[in-house]
């Protein structure tokens, strides 16, 4: 019987001392990791301008422009310290266009279509007036798949925000990110 109790009791002790030491490693062990969506802004840049982003796309979303114009702006007042100016001497200057607006198949069983995309592209025209050699122009392209027995109408109606939001995402990433 002693043996025995001696056997349990040296086992609960290295259990504890086993819980101790993993806690311990657990503790002090640390993992540190982060992602900088915005790059350092230079502080001598201080103001932006959004000029109105205009749509040279073939097929024409009359709300996609106004949307874009403003969510970018807002996006970037939101996030950043600037300050917006409608000026021709703005710091950080933004323009450009709806290059591309169209739906293609990505789905098929059998013989019908099961899910179509609507794709988007914007080609972006970023001047720094502080700084010429920083001044670019990019293109950006997003998508958004929907089902074949949407209409493209229905397709915008649904997802109008979730496209808008991902050009703009995109364009202040080309501008703003340090990746």
């Amino acid at each position: 019987m002693k043996v025995q109790c001696r056997s349990s009791i040296s086992h609960s002790i290295f259990l504890v001392l086993s819980c101790c030491f993993i806690m311990l490693v657990f503790n002090n062990a640390s993992c540190k990791y982060g992602f900088k969506d915005v790059a350092p802004i230079p502080p001598e840049v201080k103001t932006f301008r959004v000029n109105y982003l205009t749509n040279k796309a073939q097929y024409v979303n009359p709300q996609l422009s106004p949307q874009l114009t403003e969510k970018l702006k807002q996006k970037i007042i939101n996030t950043t310290r600037l300050r917006q100016t409608n000026s021709d001497d703005a710091h950080y200057d933004i323009s450009g266009s709806v290059t591309q607006y169209y739906t293609s198949t990505t789905g098929v069983s059998g013989t019908n279509a099961t899910t179509n995309r609507l794709n988007v592209s914007f080609h972006l025209v970023f001047r720094n007036t502080l700084d010429e050699k920083k001044n670019f122009e990019a293109d950006v392209t997003t998508y958004i798949d929907f089902p074949a027995t949407q209409s493209l109408s229905q397709a915008e109606a649904s997802n109008s925000t979730k496209i808008v939001s991902n050009i703009v995402d995109e364009i202040f990433n080309k501008i703003f990110s340090n990746w």
